[in-house]
């Protein structure tokens, strides 16, 4: 089995039979496939060079790879992302940002979402898509990203764990959005600052409902009703976290990434002080992770985190503004370098930051 390790691709909690030994990285220079032999993990190829990859993600049942490029648009591949061809017949807004897969009435349907803060559906595999133009038409004043050319964008797109009808758009920087309808409608989820990373829903306790953003990380035992602040900005943990995940076997065990301040004071600092931190009581309490083979407040953001159970087995995957993949099999316990020396894994350009050769 391939796995995908990209900023947002939203299948990054996955199960498995057998360990996976392949995984396929989104960077600013294209698709960069690693594999993992007997002396342990090397880049094997570099498919659609040229591009910067926001997100990766597959489709379980038919095998369809989506990758979705900034300013590029969305391409898939049918051979394992060995080669790609463009479809995205129906999406005017070419930056995408998100893509994810979910099972609807028993087929197949791929939401790619983009900036200016679009959401698109696919029900044929990506050969034609449909704009659901209901949370466009949410957009406020209040949309208004940061930094240039401030526009917002939809950032990540997540499911209710037990009906996929029900859809999560988390804008930066507009709010948190939910549809009941898969996407015909939605309404906005208050009580979190409007920077928002990505939902997490608890699948064991879908009451319990996690986001990431520009101001810590919230957490709902409500179903979104109420919300509490859990961490924010100047904390151990970090204030600026974005990866979140779990164990699929026991969702009160999860991991976090964090710098600990916002884009801009990385390019002031010359570095993000990025921590992963630990969960083990499904998000109540944290602790920053001292564990071998991992440095505390270290210099690159951690981009994109793919966790993966198998059997005994939970491998992370945690892909650097530096163009390094962390790896750990016993579930952040202990890490170990995979690789090193690909293009920057980044969310735009969160790279800027810490390298002057963006294109490596």
């Amino acid at each position: 089995m391939t796995i995908g390790v990209s900023h947002g691709g939203g299948s990054n909690i996955l199960t498995a039979a057998a360990p996976s030994d392949e995984a396929l990285v989104g960077t600013v220079n294209g698709v960069v496939r690693i594999v993992r032999g007997a002396a342990g993990w090397t880049e094997t190829e570099r498919t659609l060079e040229g591009n910067h990859i926001h997100a990766l993600v597959q489709d379980p049942k038919s095998g369809v790879w989506f990758c979705g490029v900034e300013h590029g648009g969305i391409y898939a591949s049918d051979d394992d992302g060995h080669s790609w061809e463009k479809r995205d017949v129906g999406v005017t807004a070419q930056d995408i940002y998100s893509l994810s897969v979910a099972e609807v009435n028993g087929a197949t349907r791929v939401f790619a979402g983009t900036e200016p803060a679009h959401l698109y559906v696919s029900d044929d595999l990506g050969l034609t898509w449909s704009e659901k133009p209901a949370l466009h038409a949410q957009e406020t004043g209040e949309w208004r990203f940061p930094a240039p050319p401030h526009v917002a964008h939809l950032k990540h797109i997540s499911f209710h764990p037990d009906d996929t009808g029900v859809v999560y758009a988390s804008i930066e920087q507009g709010g948190l959005y939910r549809s009941d309808d898969g996407g015909d409608s939605f309404t906005e989820i208050p009580g979190m600052y409007n920077d928002v990373h990505r939902l997490v829903s608890n699948p064991a306790d879908p009451n319990r409902m996690f986001v990431t953003g520009g101001m810590g990380l919230w957490l709902s035992r409500d179903y979104g009703s109420t919300w509490d602040n859990v961490f924010s900005r100047g904390s151990e943990y970090g204030g600026y976290p974005d990866q979140l995940v779990y164990k699929p076997s026991d969702p009160s065990y999860m991991l976090i990434t964090a710098g600990q301040e916002s884009p801009g004071a990385w390019n002031r600092n010359g570095t993000a002080e990025t921590r992963i931190s630990r969960s083990r009581d499904a998000g109540e309490t944290w602790e920053v992770l001292q564990a071998p083979g991992l440095t505390d407040k270290f210099v690159p953001s951690v981009e994109a985190m793919t966790l993966e159970e198998a059997g005994g087995t939970v491998q992370v995957f945690a892909a650097t503004s530096h163009g390094e993949v962390l790896w750990s099999e016993d579930g952040g316990e202990s890490w170990q370098k995979a690789v090193s020396g690909l293009p920057p894994v980044s969310k735009g350009g969160h790279y800027h930051a810490f390298t002057s050769d963006p294109r490596r």
